[in-house]
């Protein structure tokens, strides 16, 4: 037997021992008042005269031994209901944390997209791609906890758009390309891939702390289609808002400035802090876009070599047709593994496509959200340099210092969103890309491995056959 129940019983026999010795102390005024309570009282006096009439030690044990177990039974009665109690308590107790717990994670603000569902639509040059566009959320400015939408291309082109006019300094998630060949713009493998980017695309933008708090956005996830068109169409006019035009002519006017005052090229901003970044993210382009094309490179030869072995496969087993019955047996083993191995390298082709190609093109595109930030900066720094230079020779101008001032607060308010956009852009593209090439490595070795095991699997038939 466990020593733990050994434990147990001598606790028990000891707590046992240790109740009827306080009865005992009790009853001979030992750790008690020495008052009897009425129940004995009554029980004395009733077998007073049994006592009296026989005095032996047996008779007196014997009468003791009724209260003994009325005690025992009594005390016995208490902890039962304290232990009862102490448990009605542990599980109130937990059922009031889980509960509390389950609270805490329901009231959790969150905002979960997913974009699922293409399907195309129409017919011949009008025909496009639609996808559906799921939106859960606790958020309060939110019509429900769950939208859905039908959303087109040119939608997310809207988003996108809209919320590079309103937020200059942030790095816009960027989107895929539009164009492609016509050929191939309907592929199951091309809708596939636009569909994640566009889904990576929009929860860039709701996990992003600015953007996400944005009305554009919301009237993205949840206006109906008609509504959606509608500011689609008003907004991509000509001039989608008085402030475009007096943009517009604020640029031609110090175009006609720089003409007229004979500057050769606009001013730029040429801190070291500003050249380090810029040489950075040329860099990074250049350095992104040839390990895209060399990974673009490694899914086609994946391909190849995956049609290669199918090929193979057909042949060797007409070839061993030809031959006696071991011959056959064994070149049909061989062509199967060819062909096995034939369909692993097309599904690690689709994986090295989407885990390792696509997220290093995705950054390729980010690298060229940043570059619009960076010429956002430039303009802004140019406009705060110019008012700052006519207001020194306008002193007493009090529209163009006002103008300058803000010039100023838009260059240094783009110049402080850079610096927290490009700490963010640095954390999320060591994740991404670490993630991306642990997937490609991983993908590597199984596919290695399944090789090497599908080949050595035969080697003895082929050895046999070979010395026969």
């Amino acid at each position: 037997m466990p020593s733990g129940g050994r434990r147990r019983r001598g606790t028990g026999l000891g707590f046992a021992w240790r109740t009827e010795d306080r009865m005992s102390g009790r009853r001979n005024g030992c750790g008690g008042s020495g008052e009897p309570d009425p129940a004995e009282k009554r029980s004395s006096s009733s077998s007073s005269k049994a006592v009296e009439a026989d005095c032996s030690p047996a008779a007196a044990e014997r009468a003791k031994e009724p209260r003994k177990r009325s005690e025992l039974t009594e005390f016995l009665c208490r902890m039962r209901s304290m232990v009862e109690l102490a448990r009605a308590v542990a599980c109130a107790s937990e059922r009031s944390s889980s509960q509390s717990q389950r609270s805490a994670a329901a009231g959790a603000p969150f905002l979960s997209i997913s974009v699922t569902d293409p399907v195309k639509m129409g017919t011949g040059v009008q025909s496009y791609i639609s996808y559906r566009v799921i939106t859960k959320t606790n958020l309060p400015e939110f019509e429900g906890p769950e939208k859905i939408v039908i959303r087109r291309y040119s939608d997310f082109e809207w988003l996108h758009d809209r919320l590079a006019e309103r937020y200059k300094g942030i790095f816009i998630p960027p989107l895929p390309e539009k164009n492609a060949v016509e050929k191939f713009r309907f592929s199951k493998e091309f809708i596939e891939l636009r569909r994640q980017a566009l889904d990576l695309f929009v929860n860039r933008i709701a996990s992003h702390p600015e953007l996400k708090q944005s009305d554009v956005l919301r009237t993205f996830l949840q206006a109906d289609e008609e509504i959606m068109d509608r500011a689609r169409s008003y907004e991509t006019g000509i001039f989608k808002k008085p402030a475009d035009f007096i943009q517009m002519f604020k640029d031609v006017q110090s175009k006609v400035s720089d003409v007229v005052l004979g500057k050769e090229k606009p001013v730029e901003e040429s801190t070291p802090e500003y050249e380090k970044l810029k040489n950075y993210i040329f860099e990074l382009e250049n350095h992104l876009a040839e390990a895209q094309k060399q990974a673009y490179r490694l899914v086609k030869r994946h391909r190849e070599l995956g049609q290669s072995l199918a090929d193979f496969g057909k042949a060797i087993k007409h070839l061993g047709a030809c031959e006696g019955d071991l011959m056959e047996k064994v070149f049909s083993e061989v062509g199967s593994k060819s062909e096995m191995l034939s369909i692993k390298l097309q599904r690690e082709a689709d994986n090295l496509l989407f885990n390792f190609e696509e997220p290093l093109k995705d950054y390729v595109r980010a690298v060229q959200s940043i570059k619009a930030t960076m010429l956002d900066r430039a303009n802004a720094f140019r406009q705060h340099f110019d008012l700052d230079q006519e207001r020194k020779y306008k002193e007493l101008n009090l529209y163009l210092k006002a103008d300058s001032e803000e010039a100023t607060k838009k260059f240094e308010h783009i110049v402080r969103l850079m610096n927290e956009e490009l700490a963010r852009f640095q954390e999320q593209k060591t994740a991404d890309i670490g993630l991306a090439f642990h997937e490609f490595a991983k993908g590597q070795a199984k596919l290695a491995k399944d090789i090497a095991d599908a080949w050595r699997s035969v080697l003895p038939k082929l050895e046999a056959c070979s010395t026969s």
